[in-house]
């Protein structure tokens, strides 16, 4: 790897330039995300499936992003992010080209899990938050919230340039066709990631009770390392098993009730546009009042947003709702990644990111399938929504106990800031 030169510092035009880099290559992985929620339907009616088996290729796609998501983080805390970033080109490219030649629910199962999920799409999230987290000190807060913004990008982006192309040439040429444009652009792109980030001066965190309080690594907030990392990892899961009912099944749902496919599409493309503004200003705010209070509030507003869902099913309220669901719940996964970047060691980045990551992308394979299955069981996406509220509700509660534990240490409710000495 290219050590860094003077002008590759932290905060610097090179820092931002790679910022831009990291977004781009963000999008496009995230294809192996979106891509199978737009032919969920299309898959049912091929291989001749319930609603329940259908949903299995998108659990074991966020089944291997997670777990491919601590694998990343690990090569990258290692070798620097280009090692992955270019495994995971290769493996999204080749995944998308034999999923779309698969000629059985199996086949297109493990072709979806393995070489897009594990292999290939989980090299642009993990690694490229740790490695971004590297490169900003008081701009870190937004720089995260634009680098996951790439997440929803490609929600936004992909899922109407999907139907676009399964209507008018069907969803194995789709795929086939994005499995080669992704191994012609990201490849090239990866390459710009060679340096390695600089070395970073320890924060201190300034909080209201106490301005000055340094950080305490071997006992974040009064507790172990791994205690902390276990409850993070169980309100990613919580949250995002929530997060995932609408973002996984409102193709399937404006299709049950009679509006197509495309308005449903259409849908998740607005509900992950407005994902991309909710990560911006949540970015913005996490840098004034901290990670964990960023993360009460967008779990807070989910759990209105889906309590919304019940009542109304019309066409224009559920482009309203789906507006203002994009709009209230973007922020909560980049907070993770900054409660672990404000509670955790520097050098610790990539797996400890990638280890909590991989808990929300459980989360959401977890919840994909459960709704499926509530589906089958029930006829309806009635009790699905309430199960996702349920476990909104687990989410909020363990996000109270941890900002109870911060305000009991005075440490953890603002935001990271260098000493003076070294700023």
């Amino acid at each position: 790897m290219t050590p860094s030169p003077p002008a590759a510092t932290a905060e610097s035009p090179y820092a931002w330039f790679r910022l831009v880099v990291s977004l781009a290559l963000m999008t496009l992985g995230g294809a192996g995300m979106y891509s199978v929620t737009v032919v969920l339907p299309r898959i049912q009616a091929d291989f001749d499936v319930a609603r329940g088996d259908a949903s299995l290729p998108y659990t074991l796609t966020m089944v291997g992003f997670g777990v491919g998501g601590i694998l990343m983080g690990r090569l990258s805390d290692r070798f620097g992010v280009m090692v992955p970033v270019l495994g995971g080109a290769v493996g999204l490219g080749l995944g998308f080209i034999a999923a779309g030649a698969a000629q059985s629910l199996w086949q297109f199962s493990l072709a979806q899990g393995i070489l897009i999920g594990l292999l290939g799409t989980s090299a642009t999230f993990a690694p490229l938050v740790a490695d971004t987290s590297r490169w900003f000190t008081r701009r870190r807060g937004i720089a995260l919230a634009i680098c996951m913004s790439g997440n929803y990008l490609a929600g936004a982006i992909w899922p109407p340039v999907i139907q676009h192309f399964i209507d008018n040439g069907g969803w194995r040429q789709a795929y086939t066709g994005i499995g080669v444009f992704c191994l012609l652009v990201m490849l090239p792109l990866a390459l710009v990631l060679r340096r390695r980030a600089p070395e970073l001066p320890p924060p201190e965190v300034a909080t209201p009770s106490q301005p000055g309080a340094t950080r305490n690594d071997a006992r974040p907030l009064g507790m172990s390392p791994g205690t902390l990392q276990a409850l993070l990892c169980v309100a990613g899961v919580s949250c995002c098993v929530a997060m995932s009912m609408p973002q996984v099944h409102i193709v399937a749902y404006c299709t049950d009730l009679g509006f197509g496919a495309a308005r449903g599409a259409e849908m998740l493309s607005v509900m992950l546009g407005m994902g991309i503004a909710s990560r911006l200003i949540s970015g913005w705010i996490s840098d004034h009042i901290g990670g964990l209070r960023t993360l009460l509030l967008g779990s807070v507003l989910q759990g209105v947003a889906l309590l919304m869902f019940l009542p109304f099913d019309g066409l224009v309220p559920l482009y309203l709702i789906s507006g203002m669901f994009g709009l209230f719940q973007g922020g909560i996964v980049p907070s993770y990644a900054l409660i672990v970047r404000e509670h955790f060691a520097p050098a610790q980045a990539g797996a400890r990111v990638g280890t909590v990551l991989m808990a929300t992308l459980f989360g959401m394979a977890l919840g994909g399938w459960m709704s499926g299955a509530i589906f089958d069981l029930t006829g309806s996406y009635q009790a699905a929504f309430i199960n996702g509220i349920g476990f909104n509700l687990l989410n909020i509660g363990i996000v109270l106990f941890l900002l109870k534990r911060a305000r009991a240490s005075g440490i953890g409710l603002g935001r990271a800031r260098l000493k003076p000495a070294q700023a």
